[in-house]
C-alpha cells in the first residue's frame, strides 16, 4: 500500500490502481474462516486510503491458480466480498470473466507439471449485480461492530424508485444484525434478494430492522413490492 501511495502522488493522482491490498484481505478471510475479524476487512487497502482511485476487485488473471500472483479467493467468500466491492458507494468494481461464466485451462505448475483447473462460478453474482444497478443507492450506514458479523444499509434514493437495500455478511455462524434503514422505510417489508433466506423482515415505525444472515454468507434485503 505505501507503495501505491507514492506512485499515486507520483503521478498526481491521474491513474487509479488496482486495490491488491483488498484483493489480500479478501484472500486472508476466506482462508482464516470465522477466526478472520470481518470488521477490518476494509482496512489498510486503497479503498480506505484514497477510494477515489480504488479499482476494486475479488479476483483476476493474476491471482487465478498458476500465475505469478496465485491468491485465489475461496468460493464460499466470493459472494461476500462482491457484495463489499459491489454494494457499497465507494470504488470502481471489476468482475472477473471466470466468476460469472467459469473457466477451464491447462497451465504448468511450480513443479514443471501440467494441471487442469476449473474455476467456478461465483454464485448470486447476477443478483449481486442486479442490487448494484437498481437498490444500492443513497446514504450508506456501516454497522462493521462485530468480529464475525458485519453489514450495512443504503437508503435508497428518490430517483431510483423502490431503491434502498440492507446488506449482512457472516463467516461464522447465523446472525441478526439490527440496522436503520432510514424512515422512510418504516413499515415496508423487505425480502432477500439472492434468495438464501425465505423469510421476511419489517421494518419498524422508526426505520430501523433485524436482517438475518446464514452462516458463512451473504444475504442482500431489499423491499417487497
Amino acid at each position: 500500500l505505501p507503495v501505491m501511495l507514492k506512485y499515486i502522488e507520483a503521478t498526481e493522482g491521474r491513474i487509479a490502481l488496482f486495490d491488491a491490498p483488498l484483493h489480500h484481505n479478501f484472500f486472508q478471510a476466506a482462508n482464516k474462516g470465522k477466526d478472520y475479524d470481518l470488521r477490518y476487512i476494509l482496512k489498510n487497502c486503497l479503498l480506505e486510503s484514497n477510494p477515489q482511485l480504488a479499482a476494486t476487485l475479488v479476483d483476476n488473471h493474476d491471482t487465478q491458480p498458476l500465475q505469478a500472483l496465485e491468491t485465489p479467493v475461496q468460493t464460499w467468500f466470493k459472494p461476500l466480498a462482491y457484495a463489499l466491492i459491489l454494494l457499497r458507494e465507494a470504488g470502481y468494481p471489476c468482475i472477473f470473466y471466470p466468476d460469472i461464466y467459469g473457466a477451464h485451462y491447462v497451465g504448468k505448475g511450480k513443479d514443471g507439471e501440467d494441471h487442469e483447473i476449473w474455476l467456478e462460478q461465483c454464485p448470486h453474482l447476477e443478483q449481486l449485480l442486479t442490487a448494484r444497478k437498481q437498490y444500492a443507492y443513497g446514504q450508506q450506514r456501516d454497522y462493521f461492530d462485530a468480529p464475525n458479523c458485519v453489514g450495512w444499509t443504503r437508503e435508497g434514493a428518490a430517483e431510483q424508485p423502490g431503491s434502498g437495500c440492507a446488506v449482512v455478511l457472516s463467516n461464522g455462524g447465523e446472525a441478526l444484525k439490527k440496522m436503520e434503514m432510514g424512515r422512510m422505510h418504516a413499515g415496508k417489508a423487505f425480502f432477500d434478494l439472492l434468495g438464501v433466506r425465505a423469510d421476511e423482515v419489517t421494518v419498524d415505525g422508526n426505520g430501523w430492522g433485524e436482517f438475518p444472515v446464514n452462516a458463512g454468507s451473504v444475504s442482500v434485503w431489499v423491499v417487497k413490492n
